[in-house]
């Protein structure tokens, strides 16, 4: 896709009906996981506090999308974790992991109840174990928004994650987050980490179970 004068910005690709077998370096996190020895390194009262997490990451393939030529494969998700021994939730977020084959680019985005949104995004190998994304307050293509308390208080500067497949029913990541805090000096640190165990198979994006797309 260029950015030329002239160039056609509207027609849209064909694409593949099955958005599984297209997925590239994000087709082994399909499905629905669980990983009971979270780590959750944050900042408190007095300096920095740890705890220990138990999270279900369910990710599902949705159809193919398109902004005129631009043609995106991905997964929508949802994780939900808690403290062990816990009900009440711990953190839950929503969002897309979405895959561009052209452009060997993996983004992510993140939204949380806490009233805040991310978008991340990365340059990724299609057979890649292993990548890393990023985001950084202020980008107009890869930022961060946070409502008015959070940016008072708890500005997110900067995102990073690494995505490790180890592999093809496992695979983990770790996040941090810099954060600017009144009366902390310097940027804080906010770190997670887990690793994730298959417990059960994607089901087909919505074209895909379609007879005519067989």
């Amino acid at each position: 896709m260029g950015d030329g004068d002239g160039d056609d910005i509207y027609t849209e690709p064909d694409g593949d009906p099955d958005t599984l077998a297209r997925l590239g370096p994000l087709a082994p996190m399909a499905g629905s996981f669980e990983g009971t020895r979270g780590s959750d390194i944050h900042p408190a009262v007095g300096g920095d506090e740890r705890d220990e997490f138990h999270e279900r990451y369910d990710l599902q393939p949705i159809d193919r999308q398109t902004n005129g030529p631009q043609l995106f494969y991905g997964l929508r998700y949802h994780t939900h974790i808690v403290r062990p021994g816990e009900v009440e939730t711990f953190h839950d977020q929503v969002g897309y992991w979405l895959w561009e084959p052209e452009a060997s680019t993996v983004t992510f985005t993140l939204a949380i109840p806490r009233g805040q949104v991310l978008l991340a995004s990365g340059r990724v190998d299609a057979g890649a174990t292993q990548f890393e994304l990023t985001a950084t307050l202020g980008s107009d293509m890869h930022g961060i928004l946070s409502n008015p308390f959070l940016d008072a208080n708890f500005r997110t500067v900067s995102f990073w994650m690494r995505v490790t497949v180890e592999s093809g029913e496992v695979w983990s990541y770790e996040e941090v987050s810099m954060l600017e805090i009144p009366g902390r000096n310097g940027p804080v640190t906010h770190r997670d980490a887990n690793t994730l165990h298959r417990v059960a198979p994607p089901g087909p994006n919505p074209l895909a179970r379609l007879p005519t797309s067989h």
